[in-house]
């Protein structure tokens, strides 16, 4: 069943056509990829179904109805959950405290609230369930200069996860990691998956792409390329292409 539609979507930048009619649709308890080489407009993509580009044509539905016009909260308030590929937490609060501030639907209305409530005990609870989800409740007390890069991938999901999305929107979780990390953390992915959570996942290493999406679309210069399941698309004459230009085909072995 599709949870999220995407309908010939053009975003112009000046005279740059970032995408140009892309549609695809996200189905309810998959994990899409979305790939393609770098300048692809995957990350543009994602930053039109949150609301923070506004589209030059097309329309965003969930479950049929029309998002366009919803600002970046509501949107969060109706299931979208976007972790971004750069991590800014709060570097003066632990880990538990990050992903505590997002805790709860309240949260969502008034982020900053929770910030000066006497009582956050409850929300510090919650969140120690969200990082253990994902593997890092051991550094819950921790502040994030004290930790690796990879946990503070992971904390940004359970971040995002805290807020109870009927969807993650990861850019490249995997970016910046070691294959042993990446793999461990794409081993989380599909956990989250098997648990119902449906995920659209931007990505560059192939090798985890291939080993954890139901179903792949790539995008080259702003168009749709190819779509299907990832034995098939990526071995399309077209993709290796777009790949070899980049340099980057050697990911996929």
């Amino acid at each position: 069943m599709s949870l999220l539609d995407i309908l010939n979507i053009s975003v112009r930048f000046g005279g740059v056509h970032a995408l140009e009619e892309v549609s695809l649709n996200l189905n309810q308890g998959e994990i899409l990829g979305l790939i393609g080489p770098n300048g692809a407009g995957k990350t543009t993509m994602l930053r039109v179904i949150t609301g923070v580009v506004q589209p030059n044509h097309g329309e965003i539905d969930l479950e049929g109805e029309m998002l366009n016009n919803l600002s970046i909260p509501a949107r969060v308030r109706k299931g979208l959950g976007f972790a971004q590929q750069l991590v800014r937490p709060f570097r003066e609060m632990t880990l538990a405290e990050n992903v505590a501030l997002a805790a709860g639907a309240e949260q969502t209305k008034h982020p900053w609230r929770s910030m000066f409530r006497v009582d956050r005990r409850e929300a510090l609870r919650e969140s120690l369930k969200w990082l253990a989800m994902v593997g890092i409740e051991n550094a819950a007390d921790s502040y994030p200069n004290a930790v690796p890069l990879g946990y503070l991938k992971r904390m940004e999901v359970a971040r995002v996860l805290a807020l109870r999305p009927r969807m993650l929107l990861l850019d490249e979780p995997l970016a910046g990691l070691n294959q042993v990390e990446a793999t461990a953390f794409a081993d989380i992915l599909v956990e989250l998956n098997s648990q119902g959570q449906t995920i659209l996942l931007i990505e560059h290493n192939l090798a985890e792409v291939r080993r954890i999406c139901s179903r792949l679309v790539v995008l080259d210069n702003g168009r749709k390329l190819a779509e299907g399941s990832p034995e098939t698309v990526l071995k399309q004459p077209a993709v290796l292409e777009a790949y070899i230009g980049q340099g980057t085909v050697h990911a996929e072995n």
